[in-house]
């Protein structure tokens, strides 16, 4: 690590803490950039450089194309009725970070293949 990657990381933890410190102290950044002399766009830009440098901390998502993995599931005709209405609540829900996907057993075979 070179000098010039030493002192990029430095300024990033400071500008952390000045931007944590921001956030949590309620009032609007405009404000509080006000009351302790801090320049708006040099809060911008370095709220920019920590979300870049978080970004690029996350492992490279796969490219390849993912593979359905087919489920045996019996048609609602082959159950009773109870199962029926618990069925129509139901879903399944996947998270991975920020993103949320649901589907409910009530969706197309077309509408999942092309999730």
């Amino acid at each position: 690590m070179n000098t010039r990657e030493v002192t990029q990381q430095y300024r990033l933890n400071q500008w952390m803490e000045i931007i944590r410190e921001c956030r949590s102290s309620g009032q609007s950044v405009a404000s509080w950039c006000a009351n302790h002399g801090v320049r708006q766009s040099s809060y911008y830009y370095w709220l920019k450089q920590i979300r870049v440098t978080a970004c690029e901390s996350f492992p490279a998502l796969s490219t390849s194309k993912q593979e359905i993995v087919p489920l045996n599931i019996p048609s609602p005709s082959s159950r009773g009725a109870d199962f029926q209405a618990e069925e129509v609540t139901s879903a399944i829900i996947v998270r991975f970070g920020a993103v949320t996907l649901e589907l409910h057993n009530n969706a197309s075979a077309t509408l999942i293949e092309n999730t």
